[in-house]
């Protein structure tokens, strides 16, 4: 195998060299043809003595050998062979000098079953042992012994296999439904096909081809990332998506993603299923297998029936004609908290039709019965997807179908997202008149994201022509058209707009109509929010929500908003309190400035929160005879309450011009630019509303930009120069997008009129917000 002058390792290092460097072979193929060149090399290191037996375990046993994988090898001996270690240091020292990572051991068959005995990694790993030279008759014994031992001592060790699982799943979360998942540890991962492969053995099955398959698209893209890095890395980053889609020959990182998210969520199905069916009660026992007692079969709704732990259909049912059937299953398998039968799903899969329109009000019902059960609901909608079901009911529900948002606000894909909004709405229903309406607005609402263009524009359609054929009438059409139309009407205006001015409220107001269409429109809000993700439904935006509802209920209920303001007298005691000219109070949450008004004073107040890494949710501003006072609504940093005495000075310098604050947030752009990942989202080009309409009183500004260190000190600043003085301010961070929302009037306190002014001032923000971009740049 090698030349006099070649050692075994260099051997080994230049093969693999060239095998990792052969693009022509890809994800799985790489792995095996790495697996038989190692296996071709290490039968050639071991003695050509007899009494010994080398094993591959774990995934090197299952030929799943990637680049950067360790080398899990087993050496097996006869009891009475002599020289035992000598012939491992043959083995193992090759392989080290090769740079190969190595788990190893030696042992007899007696002594690696008794390991096994109490160790259930090592008899996970000895289920996919596999005999790469020597004693065929060690491995036979030892195969043999292990998957025996694995079937008797079932009961003792699925606990433990599941508690396992419960524990990577809740450190590690899902590979379907984040931006960087871990395809090995993750939920649904890797790790976790080798717990299924594990449990079906008890049944003494072999894998469904769908988990053989979405096991490839996981294993295929964890080759290729690590052939792509060079190192031993198991979670996909953003990074390196784009390159990994291109090994593979797809199309794009969302194309990719997409196969990752469905991969991971057929595993986790099937091994919820399997764990269930396994559960291994006490006082039954079946040969050497533990299973559960059968239970009386009896009928829970027409066509359908339990039996035992599952549904499964009437043998007197037709579901090619009767088009209820399959929502039927489902209400009762949420309902009764049952799991659908395979049997039942894979019958359903090949009969049942798809639901045409109108449908009857009896099938439209069952759906909303279905929605209704709330976090059982997604449960049966997942076992639904598993077979391509949902796509009966609802034909358009396939665009969406594992559909990846890139979105580190959305923790969901776009089809898990609105059955988890439907779950979460499930829990509002009492404060609609309507629950049927809302239930099937959450559910539906976001369904044109599988759409090119506005995913809002294309969701009004959709919805349109599925409430006709669902068979609603046409106000109820209308008002599940409305509620996609504005499903992001709330939190847009809460978090963007400000709700003390009565033209904010009575503009919403007009858009609503009645109150009943609020209330819908607010519980909508919040179910979407919950089932966005953790940043998408805070208190601050929960509080801004409910403020904007109660006000436009009074409106629509002939109550026109008056707004607050601060009163003179708590103004005139800031003022008062000024110490050569400057007063800084504040709170965690809260920072109220009074100090001579002077264009800049805004910004630089700004700059200084941005440096001290405190992030301004909503700022107002307003005269106070000579000076300006500024008050800002904070996100407190790390939970601290920052020095406002050292604040107090540093704005003292800053507008003394003895601290300059845009040097100061350019060395802190530049160092917060080596440790910021890339961004989770493709964040569109940066741009600018200007609305002349919105407010009788000021310009609003709205100016949409990527959220980066400054942004908002930039706006102000440019806002300055342009000589506009900023009224009121709201910031909202959508993932990796800001918004940022400004009233602005000239000095003298009129609105823009000239539409040159307008233009020009689109022009100047947006090159604020640009010059992000190079502050972020590499020196």
């Amino acid at each position: 195998m090698t030349k006099p002058s070649e050692s075994p390792a260099s051997w080994l290092r230049e093969r693999r060299s060239a095998l990792l460097g052969d693009d022509r072979i890809r994800g799985a193929d790489l792995a095996h043809a790495y697996a038989e060149l190692i296996d071709g090399w290490l039968a050639s290191l071991l003695p050509p003595e007899g009494g010994v037996a080398l094993v591959a375990v774990g995934g090197y046993g299952r030929q799943e050998l990637a680049p950067a994988s360790d080398l899990d090898v087993l050496m097996l001996h006869e009891p009475a062979r002599r020289g035992v270690a000598a012939a491992a240091d043959q083995v193992w020292y090759p392989i080290w000098d090769a740079g190969l990572r190595l788990d190893h051991s030696v042992r007899t068959p007696t002594q690696a079953i008794r390991t096994a005995v109490s160790d259930l990694k090592v008899t996970l790993g000895l289920l996919d042992a596999r005999l790469v030279a020597g004693e065929p008759r060690l491995f036979d014994r030892l195969r043999g012994d292990a998957v025996e031992g694995w079937t008797r001592r079932a009961r003792r060790w699925l606990p433990e296999l599941m508690a396992g699982v419960r524990a990577r799943h809740d450190d590690v979360g899902p590979v379907a439904f984040v931006l960087e998942p871990d395809l090995k540890e993750g939920g649904g991962g890797l790790r976790d096909v080798t717990a299924l492969r594990a449990l079906i053995m008890l049944a003494g099955e072999s894998a469904p081809a769908e988990v053989d398959a979405a096991a490839q698209v996981l294993f295929d893209a964890r080759v290729e990332l690590q052939r792509c890095t060079s190192r031993r890395e198991d979670r996909l980053l953003l990074e390196h998506q784009d390159e990994v889609a291109a090994a593979l020959g797809l199309g794009d990182a969302d194309a990719l993603m997409h196969g990752v998210a469905a991969a991971g969520r057929t595993v986790s199905w099937h091994l919820a299923g399997a764990a269930g069916r396994a559960r291994p009660p006490l006082g039954r026992r079946a040969g050497a297998r533990w299973w559960p007692a059968p239970k009386r079969r009896s009928e829970l709704a027409p066509g359908v029936v339990r039996d035992g732990d599952e549904l499964e259909l009437a043998p007197s049912a037709e579901p090619a004609h009767d088009p209820g059937l399959l929502l039927r299953v489902a209400a009762v398998a949420a309902a009764h908290c049952v799991a659908i039968g395979r049997a039942a799903l894979q019958r359903l899969a090949i009969e049942a039709p798809v639901l045409q329109g109108p449908w009857p009000a009896e099938v439209r019902n069952t759906l909303v019965e279905v929605l209704a059960a709330g976090p059982r609901a997604v449960e049966v909608f997942e076992a639904l997807d598993q077979y391509g079901l949902v796509g009966r009911i609802l034909p358009e529900w396939d665009a969406v179908r594992s559909r990846p948002q890139r979105n580190a606000f959305h923790r969901f894909t776009v089809d898990r997202h609105l059955v988890e909004a439907a779950a979460q709405a499930a829990a509002l229903t009492e404060r609609v008149d309507r629950p049927d309406l809302l239930l099937i607005g959450a559910l539906l609402h976001d369904l044109g994201k599988g759409s090119a263009g506005d995913h809002t524009d294309a969701g009004v359609g959709l919805m349109r022509t599925l409430a006709n054929r669902m068979g609603y009438v046409p106000d109820d059409v209308e008002t599940l058209v409305g509620l996609v139309r504005h499903h992001l009407l709330l939190p847009a205006v809460a978090t963007s707009r400000d709700l003390e001015d009565p033209a904010t409220i009575a503009g919403v107001a007009t858009v609503v109509g009645d109150i009943g269409f609020l209330n819908l429109l607010d519980a909508l809000t919040e179910a979407d929010s919950l089932a966005t993700g953790p940043t998408a439904w805070n208190p601050w935006k929960e509080e801004l929500v409910a403020r904007l509802v109660e006000r436009v209920r009074r409106s629509l209920n002939g109550t026109p908003h008056v707004p607050s303001s601060a009163t003179p007298t708590a103004d005139r005691a800031l003022v008062a309190r000024a110490v050569d000219g400057i007063r800084v109070e504040g709170t965690s949450h809260h920072l109220s400035v009074a100090a001579a008004d002077q264009p800049r004073l805004f910004s630089r107040v700004v700059g200084l929160l941005a440096l001290s890494g405190h992030d301004v949710r909503a700022a107002r501003a307003r005269p106070a005879g000579a000076f300006g006072i500024s008050e800002f609504d904070l996100e407190p940093h790390l939970g601290t309450t920052p020095d406002w005495d050292r604040f107090e000075r540093q704005l003292r310098d800053a507008l003394e011009d003895e601290l300059d604050v845009d040097a100061a947030l350019l060395e802190r752009a530049h160092a917060y630019g080596r440790l910021r990942r890339p961004q989770a989202a493709r964040v569109a080009p940066p741009h600018v509303i200007v609305d002349n309409e919105a407010s009788s009183e000021a310009t609003v500004i709205e100016v949409h930009a990527a959220d980066e260190v400054g942004v908002l000190f930039r706006i102000a600043r440019a806002l300055a120069d342009l000589a506009l003085d900023i009224r009121h301010a709201k910031v909202s961070t959508l993932g990796p997008e800001v918004i940022d929302t400004f009233y602005v009037v000239s000095f003298d306190g009129a609105k823009l009129s000239d539409p040159g002014d307008a233009d020009e001032l689109e022009r100047r923000l947006v090159e604020a917000v640009s010059a992000g971009k190079a502050c972020l740049a590499p020196r």
